[in-house]
């Protein structure tokens, strides 16, 4: 069962789609290397013949499988494969020079001096203040963005962006009040606008992320400095690039595309 969940939840990274429920049922109890291979084998060959098929729908679509020896349902869950865009503009108001973007980029000082206005396309991105994804780190979504306060900016420097993953399922974070994952623990699935009212400490020392990929804020109602938290454990503050331990909101990166 592991190793079929590995090879599924590979698959499915490199074809965009995502696995949301797995049931497997033999008519034999009996495990063997010889089952397991079979298994195996017929999963890859069922995605291999499927993945254009989930490249080109429109919604979300449901598949199964089966074989004459060993029957298994697998039903996936496709998304349309899409392509993250955004435009960077130096001046105010989508004005002077722009560069397109459709991936990560380490450093985009070549591309253009100064940033002061966005219009993202498609997808969720994380844009740094400096090269090699470091500083202030700002959350944006499809939509427009005519100044740098529209996304909160400190200044109108962007040196790096990486496009967040899509992701398609449960949101599951745990935060501490201490670090080392010690002390008082609470468990979120959703969008919080105010630690202290729900968490009653407006400190989070750790936290451990299960599924999907948030965004904290160091002022409630998503203010201040942001952090982008991929699915990980962050044993103390520093782990998520912060100076401090204050965390005043916290959200889902989840806007569709």
């Amino acid at each position: 069962m592991d190793e079929l969940k590995m090879l599924s939840s590979s698959l499915a990274k490199l074809w965009d789609i995502e696995i949301t429920k797995k049931q497997l049922s033999q008519h034999s109890k009996q495990k063997n290397k010889t089952k397991r291979k079979y298994k195996r084998k017929v999963l890859y060959v069922f995605l291999t013949e499927q993945k254009h098929v989930c490249r080109q729908q429109q919604s979300s679509t449901y598949l199964k499988a089966t074989s004459s020896h060993h029957s298994f349902e697998l039903t996936v869950n496709c998304h349309p494969f899409k392509m993250g865009k955004i435009i960077f503009y130096e001046d105010r108001s989508f004005q002077g020079r722009s560069y397109e973007c459709s991936s990560d980029c380490s450093d985009l000082s070549s591309y253009f001096n100064r940033c002061n206005s966005i219009r993202v396309e498609n997808g969720n991105w994380i844009l740094y203040e400096q090269p090699s994804y470091r500083g202030h780190q700002y959350y944006l979504w499809k939509g427009e963005y005519p100044d740098f306060q529209r996304w909160m900016g400190f200044n109108d420097s962007i040196r790096s962006c990486r496009m967040s993953p899509y992701h398609q399922g449960q949101y599951k974070m745990r935060i501490y009040e201490r670090g080392d994952f010690q002390g008082q623990m609470m468990e979120f699935f959703d969008d919080c606008p105010n630690t202290y009212d729900r968490f009653r400490f407006h400190d989070i020392h750790s936290c451990n992320v299960s599924d999907g990929y948030w965004m904290f804020y160091e002022e409630p109602n998503y203010r201040g400095r942001q952090y982008y938290l991929r699915p990980g454990q962050y044993r103390r503050f520093s782990d998520w690039g912060a100076s401090s331990s204050r965390i005043g909101s916290f959200r889902r990166v989840h806007h569709m595309f």
